[in-house]
């Protein structure tokens, strides 16, 4: 992969800074689970699967450093901070339950073997993860395969994940299976993933893209220029509702309104079924620096009131299909995610 986006190495955690994006590849190496928090609320690493792999590594990293008797109060302080970085995306939770449960089951056996096992079990989650996104990208790939302009929201590719990504892991299969596809990139403010980020990835892979701003989406969908949308997603609630990056929604909406098929591409660990629907979903906030300012620069009044939600929920009737790595998933999405999620 061209990309190479969190690793695991010499009991390190290394992180592609992509707060610098497209201006400076820098690593950032975290030594202890406190920076892997510290980059996960900063955004040095961000996309729901990643948050998640990085999660597990920072439970991982927080257990190598831990001695002594006060192991388990240790171990618990890690679990809590580390689930306390980022409230949306539900895979944080599914990666930390997974590496409750290794630690849970195996206390019993010493310090030494739940450390190693904690390792193993991270790197597990890390190996799964791109082997679902490159399965999610076959199914995808199929699903889209007459699509010839896709559009795509944020960054949903390698950077949001292990590897390989989720929606632009579809439009990578897409072109690895010999399929012609341009890719319009809406720049995703005010963070601007797409603009930093999403073309960065596409340019690397030699993908053709066209960066738009976000309100250009609207325009090209009305002149035929669109053929598909496919976007990521951080939950997917119960009944199929999906929250995404902010902006996400309206382009759902207009792409209905014209009649063009809305994809969302996740692994199933986006899935969560406890959640009955979109209003269940927590939205995180965030600093209203990121709208006032770019790159360190106020671009706004002083003193205006800003507001910053970081997603919006999609609702399931605006949703075509879900592209998991077990599959396709159509209305009725309540009946069909039981069973696809149960398989």
């Amino acid at each position: 992969m061209a990309v190479k986006t969190i690793e695991w190495k010499s009991d390190r955690v290394i992180m592609l800074d992509q707060r610098l994006l497209p201006h400076k590849e820098v690593y950032r190496v975290c030594r202890d689970y406190q920076q892997v928090d510290e980059a996960i609320r900063g955004m040095v690493i961000r996309g729901a699967p990643a948050i998640g792999v990085a999660a597990a590594m920072g439970v991982a990293l927080g257990a190598a450093k831990t001695r002594g008797k006060d192991f388990d109060r240790r171990m618990e302080q890690i679990f809590l901070t580390l689930s306390k970085t980022r409230p949306t995306a539900i895979n944080l939770f599914w990666a930390l339950e997974r590496m409750r449960k290794v630690y849970q089951n195996n206390r019993s056996r010493g310090v030494e073997s739940v450390q190693r096992l904690l390792r193993e079990e991270a790197q597990r989650i890390y190996r799964e993860d791109i082997a679902a996104n490159r399965q999610m990208g076959k199914f995808g790939a199929k699903l889209l395969q007459n699509a010839r302009q896709v559009m795509t929201h944020c960054n949903a590719g390698a950077l949001a994940t292990a590897g390989y990504g989720t929606a632009l892991g579809v439009i990578r299969a897409l072109k690895e299976s010999g399929k012609p596809v341009e890719v319009w990139v809406n720049e995703t403010r005010p963070f601007l993933q797409g603009a930093r980020l999403t073309a960065w990835e596409l340019k690397k892979e030699k993908i053709p893209a066209t960066l738009i701003t976000d309100n250009m989406a609207g325009y090209l969908m009305d002149k035929g220029r669109v053929d598909a949308v496919v976007v990521g997603c951080d939950r997917v609630a119960a009944n199929g509702d999906v929250a995404n990056k902010i902006g996400t929604y309206s382009i759902a909406v207009l792409a209905q309104r014209h009649a063009i098929p809305f994809y969302v591409a996740g692994p199933t660990s986006s899935i969560d079924m406890d959640c009955p629907s979109g209003k269940d979903i927590p939205i995180e906030q965030r600093d209203p620096k990121e709208v006032s300012h770019i790159f360190g620069r106020a671009l706004t009044p002083k003193g205006i009131k800003i507001f910053n939600p970081a997603f919006d929920v999609t609702s399931h009737d605006l949703i075509s299909a879900l592209i998991t790595e077990k599959g396709v998933i159509r209305p009725p999405f309540r009946k069909n995610l039981r069973t696809h999620v149960g398989d």
